[in-house]
């Protein structure tokens, strides 16, 4: 109205007879006594105020817990994808039913033409001839509904907002209070916003204790993803303790730096971050391997101790047919009878009480050496095979004595190893390869210190890229995560005790496909299955596992069936998607449909502490890696 009136007393301002003016005045005087006849000039609807569109009517394509919003062209670029909206039903004497609804936007926003098809042949001539007579256009999006507000809670929606309800979009502070984005880990920021992080607490059992995920294609940022997850884990006091295959993260103690991190320090100016390594390093390797970082000062080697591997997991680990493994525990039970009568295990009462709360399928006999079990099964190998010599390789210094010969040749005897002597040869032959890696039993190394690899903040790289061989790194992996339970159920017994916090523990398992794929769980059932007890134990105790692999379609249901929070990076693979989709709830067909396409440091986040999947965009590492995908 105000606009109008100045038009109308510009133009009575250029007639010099003063006619105009008059016209314009009693224009106006009439005008404003209509107005006031009608109840006063229009103003905007209180329950409407900053909102940014309307619901719209279902139609037969509208689903359960969706619903469409309609925008103003001029509010589009308020509502991007994964913005939280708030819809307030009108009053009920205006009405409505005054429910107030909280909501995601998961697609759009879309610009449609008012009142005609996008597609339509008008629309589509006009657009190619220049968009010269374009009509004026709005916005779509579509709402997934998180719940409904009542009394500050939030609690499942039983209706659904009626139409034409205000629609209005949640500030950055309340959006990330609504999506429970706050803790000491942060991951990066979320898609969409300026600058709104994406943080898991590292205090909560329900998060990392319940096991992680981080899964895409090569080239997608999944080391960049574990470096920044390490280093921010040992931050907050959490011991980080990673299987490195490769070898790429041996220098995370140095800050980003090189020509061949030069867009990774690009990314680190854009998001306001410096260079910085990862502190309370260590890297352990085993005995005789060579590192990546050998002059590194905490680099130290480490042996495995045959005695702590289950005999069960060990014929699993080793390859043997059905008839082998009989050949093999035929001699693990004769080496066991020797130990025992030679007085090696038990030898006081200590023992004694030791040996009777041994779990043979969690691990083997005390103090048996892989020496022991491969000298008594040459020596069975030889009598099957007739021998004249039989016993006379002997190695281990407590078989040797003509006593102790003996006494074992009476245990063979009495034993009556059966089968073929090949098949003795052939276990005979396996537990030779194992000797010939020097990787079991050094007593100068000894096992790794599970104390310190329990340390809060610790942070320790379990060096294997020098082994050269899946079933070496399945051993290593398996023998450390089991010293690693055992360590933690003496924490959890000395926090008890102490009144003191437990120690929090997250094991990285990159290249989770080799450790655990569906081939090996068929060949190595009994090693899953401790691997499956570790992890169920693991969240009382705390004792977190992080699944790495490039190659998800080779983890199967019963590891995803462990995995409680997922950071998924580019996968192409559709048939691999369908499987995650059935696996993992909550994550809406948008994010699904984006997964595809995601740029390298883009990844699809969803955890037990966030309140929905979001899509992040990965903080870039401050610290140094040796492969840059």
């Amino acid at each position: 109205m105000a606009e109008r009136q100045d038009e109308l007393h510009e133009r009575a301002a250029a007639d010099p007879s003063g006619v105009s003016r008059q016209m314009a005045d009693n224009f106006m005087s009439s005008l404003e006594e209509e107005i006031d006849q009608a109840g006063g000039e229009w103003q905007e609807d209180e329950e409407t105020l900053g909102s940014v569109g309307f619901t719209m009517y279902d139609t037969p394509a509208s689903k359960d817990n969706t619903i469409t919003v309609l925008l103003p062209a001029e509010q589009i670029g308020k509502t991007p994808a994964q913005s939280l909206v708030r819809i307030k039903s009108r009053k009920k004497e205006r009405g409505g039913d005054g429910r107030q609804y909280l909501g995601a936007i998961i697609e759009g926003p879309f610009a449609e033409p008012d009142g005609l098809r996008a597609d339509a042949p008008l629309v589509v001539t006009t657009t190619v001839r220049g968009a010269r007579f374009m009509p004026r256009y709005h916005g779509r999006v579509q709402v997934e509904i998180m719940g409904e507000e009542i009394g500050g809670t939030l609690v499942p929606p039983r209706f659904r907002p009626l139409p034409n309800s205000p629609v209005f979009v949640l500030d950055q502070e309340e959006t990330a209070e609504r999506l429970r984005l706050g803790g000491d880990v942060t991951l990066g920021l979320a898609v969409g916003y300026e600058k709104m992080p994406v943080a898991l607490p590292a205090t909560r059992k329900d998060v990392f204790p319940r096991h992680t995920g981080i899964l895409g294609t090569t080239g997608g940022g999944k080391s960049t993803t574990v470096s920044g997850l390490v280093g921010k884990l040992g931050a907050a006091g959490v011991a980080v303790v990673i299987f490195d295959t490769e070898g790429e993260y041996t220098k995370i103690m140095e800050p980003a730096g090189g020509d061949e991190m030069r867009e990774m320090l690009a990314a680190l100016e854009r998001r306001g971050l410096k260079p910085a390594g990862v502190k309370n390093v260590a890297i352990r390797r085993l005995v005789g391997r060579e590192s990546t970082n050998p002059t590194y000062s905490d680099n130290r080697e480490f042996s495995l101790e045959f005695s702590n591997i289950s005999p069960y997991a060990m014929a699993e680990i080793l390859g043997l047919n059905e008839a082998q493994q009989d050949r093999f525990h035929k001699a693990y039970e004769i080496t066991r009878r020797a130990l025992m009568d030679l007085k090696i295990f038990p030898a006081d009462e200590k023992d004694q009480a030791e040996l009777l709360e041994l779990d043979e399928m969690e691990r083997g006999f005390p103090r048996m050496t892989l020496r022991h079990m491969y000298d008594i099964t040459r020596f069975c190998a030889d009598i099957v095979a007739k021998e004249e010599d039989a016993g006379a390789s002997l190695r281990t210094p407590a078989f040797r004595t003509p006593a102790a010969r003996a006494q074992i040749e009476q245990l063979i005897k009495t034993a009556k190893p059966e089968g073929h002597a090949g098949s003795w040869r052939k276990v005979q032959g396996s537990l030779a390869r194992l000797l010939r890696l020097g990787i079991f039993d050094d007593q100068q190394t000894g096992l790794p210190d599970y104390d310190d690899l329990t340390r809060p903040g610790r942070v320790t790289i379990i060096d294997l890229s020098d082994t050269d061989s899946p079933q070496v790194n399945n051993l290593v992996i398996s023998e450390i995560l089991r010293g690693l339970h055992r360590q933690q159920d003496e924490n959890y017994r000395a926090s008890e005790k102490d009144k003191a916090p437990l120690r929090r523990v997250v094991v990285v398992i990159e290249e989770a496909h080799e450790f655990l794929s569906a081939e090996r769980i068929r060949q190595m059932p009994v090693l899953f299955q401790q691997v499956a007890r570790i992890a169920r134990r693991g969240r009382k105790r705390w004792l977190g596992l992080c699944f790495v692999t490039q190659l998800p379609q080779h983890l199967p249901d019963e590891v995803l069936g462990l995995i409680n929070n997922y950071v998924l990076h580019k996968i192409a693979d559709a048939n691999v998607i369908s499987r995650l989709r059935r696996s993992i709830g909550g994550v809406d067909d948008g994010l699904w449909n984006r997964l595809p396409n995601l740029a390298p440091g883009q990844a699809i986040v969803t955890a037990a502490s966030l309140a929905r999947p979001l899509l992040v965009a990965i903080d870039p590492t401050p610290a140094k890696l040796r492969m840059i995908e």
